[in-house]
């Protein structure tokens, strides 16, 4: 099951082709570019709807069962059998001993027009307009090297004065067989 899901993902990411306000044709969060300067950016984050799972254990294990569980439900596992169009990021936060994992619902639902999840674990929220430092990466990241990556952002917006409120926050845009080299990876942190 997880295998053709994964399958499934891959076929249909690979076959977007990339327009603004999306990546390789998948919609992402409305944003705005406030500041940019190499890899870093500072956007202005609008409004949107998530579906996310509450999950515990290790980053990699829990970013793994959330993804099963939120793409189970837009390829049709919910109360009306309807797919639902995969968007990006995936987006993964720490919640103290357990992991939030989240999907972007496509812009043209509002929470009273997407189907009931059959999986009682996936909840539906809306998350507010917010301001994130991002910083883009390629390759494969591991546990580790995301938490490297965080701490030296921290570190240098802490250094600029930037004040922060929540993250890190992990985004991840790729099918799993996209070369590491062509992948887009980010760490960001939600600031004043």
């Amino acid at each position: 099951m997880r295998m053709a899901l994964v399958l499934a993902l891959g076929v249909a990411m690979a076959t977007g082709a990339g327009a603004e306000g999306t990546h390789k044709g998948y919609e992402m969060p409305p944003h705005k570019v406030e500041w940019a300067e190499g890899t870093r950016e500072i956007r202005s984050y609008g409004p949107h709807l998530l579906a996310e799972v509450r999950v515990a254990g290790s980053r990699q294990g829990a970013i793994q069962t959330g993804f099963g569980m939120l793409a189970g439900y837009i390829f049709g596992g919910n109360a009306t059998g309807e797919k639902i169009a995969m968007t990006v990021p995936v987006a993964q936060t720490s919640a103290g001993e357990s992991w939030v994992v989240s999907f972007m619902m496509p812009a043209r639902y509002a929470t009273e027009t997407l189907p009931a999840p059959r999986n009682a674990a996936i909840r539906f929220v809306k998350a507010d307009p917010s301001r994130q430092l991002v910083e883009r990466f390629s390759g494969l990241p591991g546990t580790a090297g995301l938490a490297e990556r965080a701490e030296a952002l921290r570190t240098w917006a802490e250094a600029e004065g930037h004040v922060i409120l929540a993250g890190p926050h992990y985004y991840f845009y790729d099918a799993p067989m996209t070369l590491p080299w062509k992948r887009r990876n980010e760490v960001a942190f939600t600031i004043r």
